[in-house]
């Protein structure tokens, strides 16, 4: 069975530089904000380009404590609306809820299935105080118009950068576009943790010292809390891990790119639409390909086909946040473009974990599909 993720795999060169970071934090005696967060922190900070990297428990403590810092900074106030795209991560949309305050769901972009930046100015009211741009399976989601709306109407842009660690545009890194980034270094992620964990990317100094207090109980001092926090901390351990692997990361988003390369070159099959790609995406670093993403309107008889040949698959994501119980408050939303995505998304494996005969065996299969 080619595993549609292999995390002993992905990690198995990394195994004896991890079990020595392990050693040497246990020998420490000292577990949370240490010394390997704060060089990680550093080392992250650098290289996103950005002044403060902030760890966190999660990706989405990072997504919550940005929206609730902003909050403490009389920025956002509790029922203010954060733009958000409608075919998200339902975890975009609960940092949102969480904070109390109201997401407006906008439609993606059938290409690049990120929010579709000509559908934002419309969705933009008085109490509009924030656009999330969440780059969605790897691929940038970004460019001027977003910038320039950004300026016209005084919001915030806060990105879910979960899932495209690494990317670029323009030359500048994922997570320093915006006003502040969240990250997400959940195992499977392209800079993946062995256990849960994030961080805040940010150049504004009042945020991030904010942001570093609200995760531990709203204190920078034992005992003195000035704001009403949580408990949200990068444990030691991941830190010491995830410097590790930031080393490798470029590298390890390039080899996705030559998987992506492989798919798209060999799948021909006429009832799939394969993911927008292009030389240029590589050059620029636009996609780091955390997840490779056809769509079929048989998608479900597709994937069962592909496992019966050895192949796991996953759908990203079965089901959109506004048809899902939580939500049900939306549950009359018209919203076509992410429900369609949504039936018919099929992501094949990609990792440094599949090999390329495999991408090809892979890709002889989708092939041979007969719906």
């Amino acid at each position: 069975m080619i595993r549609f993720n292999d995390l002993q795999a992905v990690n198995r060169k990394y195994s004896h530089a991890l079990k020595q970071a392990a050693s040497e934090v246990i020998d420490s005696g000292w577990y949370i904000r240490g010394k390997h967060v704060q060089e990680f922190e550093e080392k992250l900070a650098d290289f996103i380009g950005v002044k403060h990297a902030v760890g966190t428990g999660n990706g989405f403590d990072a997504l919550k404590l940005i929206l609730r810092a902003y909050i403490e900074m009389k920025t956002i106030k509790e029922g203010d609306e954060i733009i958000v795209p409608a075919n998200t991560f339902i975890a975009s949309i609960l940092a949102i809820t969480d904070n109390r305050l109201k997401p407006v769901l906008v439609e993606p972009d059938i290409n690049t299935y990120n929010i579709d930046f000509s559908r934002i100015e419309s969705c933009i009211s008085t109490r509009t105080k924030a656009i999330m741009v969440v780059h969605l399976y790897g691929r940038v989601c970004w460019n001027k118009k977003l910038e320039a709306l950004a300026r016209k109407y005084d919001l915030k842009i806060i990105e879910d950068n979960a899932q495209a660690a690494g990317a670029q545009w323009n030359n500048r890194r994922t997570g320093s576009l915006g006003d502040a980034a969240a990250f997400s270094f959940y195992p499977g992620k392209n800079l993946g943790a062995l256990g849960d964990a994030g961080a805040v990317t940010t150049s504004d100094n009042r945020l991030a010292s904010i942001i570093r207090k609200l995760g531990n109980y709203g204190s920078s001092e034992k005992y003195i809390f000035e704001h009403q926090g949580v408990n949200s901390r990068l444990d030691e351990i991941q830190a010491a891990f995830l410097k590790i692997k930031l080393d490798d990361l470029d590298d390890e988003n390039a080899y996705r790119f030559k998987i992506a390369e492989t798919y798209n070159k060999t799948i021909i099959h006429s009832e799939i639409e394969l993911p927008d790609f292009s030389s240029k995406l590589y050059e620029k670093r636009n996609n780091v390909w955390h997840l490779y993403v056809i769509r079929s309107k048989h998608r479900d008889k597709l994937a069962e086909f592909l496992f019966s040949n050895g192949i796991e698959t996953l759908i990203h994501y079965p089901c959109p946040p506004h048809k899902q119980k939580a939500f049900s408050r939306f549950h009359q939303s018209s919203l076509p473009v992410t429900e369609k995505i949504h039936g018919e998304v099929l992501s094949l494996p990609i990792s440094s974990a599949i090999t390329m005969e495999q991408a090809e065996l892979i890709a002889d299969h989708v092939n041979s599909f007969c719906p």
